[in-house]
């Protein structure tokens, strides 16, 4: 776990539904807008589905559903995580779930056009596993094009070296798309992104032919990890 000065609080929740309450997932994903909306002390939220067994994955998985908040203090997020309506409904209906903490070391771009992700300038090195959410939103016209070209850079991912785990994410399962990956160290990160062949390609196409109208590229130190994902006990 890497540790430095903390000054956002950035939580992920990925939680595994039981098949028989996954109507109640979907009625989650609207009926919890609106505590999360009326929160004053969260800065920026999101409730997702996610790719198939949580992974980045072309295909829709209803079990998976996760929840991505914004805090600028450590004991409001613990207070959420221990008596909000959104983390009881997600823990009741849920058969596991996995809660990592981060600290954003940088970010460009937007988010549903905002910047969500604040950095302190003091916050920007880290030596240790980094973790990368990467977000962009799909022009209608260009989704065959993202979705033929997409599965190789995932592909490509899962076997790169230092990748240590990822999700994928999404408000919706077409047009926008969110990743989620933790990675040994930047090199590693740095590594994928601009020496594998497939990744770096799929960079250029996306420049190129400008599949996306919103992006968002962060990197994020380790605060906090646990619970499990896909059956895996993760503590980072």
């Amino acid at each position: 776990m890497a540790f430095c000065c903390v000054f956002m609080i950035v939580a992920l929740t990925i939680t595994k539904f039981r098949g028989l309450t996954i109507p109640f997932a979907f009625m989650g994903m609207a009926v919890l807008r609106l505590p999360l909306w009326l929160n004053r002390n969260c800065k920026f939220w999101k409730l997702m589905g996610s790719g198939k067994d949580a992974r980045v994955d072309l295909s829709p998985d209803y079990k998976h559903w996760a929840v991505l908040t914004t805090w600028d203090d450590r004991k409001d997020y613990d207070h959420f995580y221990r008596d909000s309506l959104v983390m009881k409904w997600f823990n009741l209906f849920g058969t596991e779930s996995f809660t990592i903490l981060l600290n954003p070391l940088s970010s460009h771009g937007l988010w549903s056009e905002k910047q969500p992700f604040k950095v302190d300038k003091t916050s920007r090195i880290s030596a240790g596993k980094i973790a990368v959410i990467t977000r962009a939103a799909i022009k209608f016209n260009k989704l065959k094009e993202f979705r033929q070209n997409i599965k190789r850079a995932a592909d490509a991912m899962r076997i790169a070296p230092g990748f240590i785990l990822s999700a994928g994410m999404g408000e919706n399962p077409f047009f926008d798309q969110a990743t989620f990956s933790i990675w040994e160290d930047a090199e590693s990160v740095k590594n994928y992104a601009y020496k594998t062949f497939d990744h770096a390609d799929v960079i250029k196409l996306t420049r190129a032919r400008e599949w996306y109208k919103e992006e968002l590229f962060a990197r994020f130190s380790i605060i906090d990890s646990w619970g499990k994902l896909n059956g895996m006990s993760v503590k980072l």
